[in-house]
């Protein structure tokens, strides 16, 4: 026990000098490297992902810039870092290109990349912003019906593929009649197969139901700045709470063309002298409420076809009213948000 506990003090000694640490996450496993101030490195190692490890490793350490790339540890381990009284950078795994096109990629060039990138300037890195562990909550509540509608989505492709296969064709049904309408149509020899599959989207279409009013429930009880929202057209309980939890803070952005770009919905630019190519949206930020504001302006976008320019397609048309519709309801999400807060907008 003793000669653990001088094991740990010593790696805990290059730490205490002024440095930048990256931190490279892993799922069971990370790897931490620590740069000194002309870019030396002085110290680098692996720790368990977890949030004893992290706590023992770095709670005694005075207030350190410390680098990690976006994954799926990179929330909550940000939050942890944050309450020890260290500065966290979240990188944008998209933008650092250093690492993710390099030819020797391993855990502990990354972490060394990332902290020498941190030491020298930060914007390389396009740091994002992660929401709060209670938006982070309530957002799951959308993701899970997200996942449930897609588990019954598959089922109802494999039933209707296994009929084609069999000789059968089912009709259009929607998916809450889908068992109950297709049934008869489905082969003989097929029906015991199709039983436990049809259950399923039977449970899911119930399952599906709850979530929706447990979204409607938390959006007009817990964010009732959803319901300005909702007086746009195409938006229902589901966008205006997805929105409102993305975004989290209408302050995040100075104006409103930002929000565009945010979500995904700015054409992407390759230009190279008089050449200026026309290209698709960037699809960066997240892809859930892009889709879902892309799906509403399906919904409303013929009125604002003749005023929106955005290149030839309807995939372009509804692009540009999603882009132009977001930034809208930011304007009018801003203006209620500040009177909810403040008293006064």
């Amino acid at each position: 026990m003793k000669k653990s506990r001088q094991s740990v003090q010593a790696a805990l000694v290059p730490l205490l000098t002024p440095s930048t640490i990256g931190l490279d996450l892993g799922d069971r496993w990370s790897r931490y490297c620590v740069v000194d101030e002309n870019g030396v490195v002085v110290a680098e190692d692996r720790i368990q992902t977890s949030a004893a490890a992290l706590a023992r490793r770095f709670q005694r350490l005075p207030s350190r810039q410390i680098v990690v790339e976006a994954g799926t540890h990179s929330p909550w381990v940000g939050r942890l870092l944050a309450s020890l009284g260290h500065r966290v950078v979240v990188a944008n795994a998209r933008k650092v290109r250093l690492i993710y096109e390099s030819d020797r990629k391993n855990d502990r060039l990354d972490a060394r990349m990332l902290a020498r990138l941190g030491r020298v300037d930060v914007s390389l890195l396009a740091p994002i912003q992660h929401r709060s562990a209670e938006a982070q909550a309530d957002l799951a509540v959308v993701r899970g019906r997200d996942a449930l509608v897609a588990a019954r989505t598959q089922m109802i492709n494999a039933v209707r593929g296994m009929v084609k296969t069999a000789g059968g064709r089912l009709p259009k049904s929607t998916t809450a009649a889908f068992p109950r309408k297709v049934l008869p149509w489905i082969p003989p020899e097929l029906r015991r197969a199709m039983a436990p599959l049809l259950e399923s989207v039977r449970v899911l279409s119930e399952q599906i139901h709850l979530a929706d009013r447990q979204i409607r429930a938390l959006a007009d009880e817990k964010y009732p700045e959803t319901k300005l929202l909702r007086q746009v057209k195409g938006i229902g309980p589901l966008i205006a709470l997805t929105y409102v939890l993305t975004l989290e803070n209408p302050y995040r952005f100075a104006k409103s063309r930002t929000l565009g770009s945010y979500l995904g919905l700015r054409p992407r630019q390759r230009e190279s002298g008089d050449s200026a190519a026309q290209l698709g949206i960037s699809k960066a930020g997240n892809h859930q409420l892009r889709w879902l504001l892309v799906q509403a302006a399906t919904i409303s976008w013929d009125p604002w076809r003749p005023t929106v320019a955005c290149g030839a397609g309807d995939s372009n048309w509804r692009h540009g009213v999603a882009r132009t519709a977001s930034a809208g309801r930011w304007s009018r999400w801003r203006g209620s948000w500040l009177f909810c807060c403040t008293g006064f907008g």
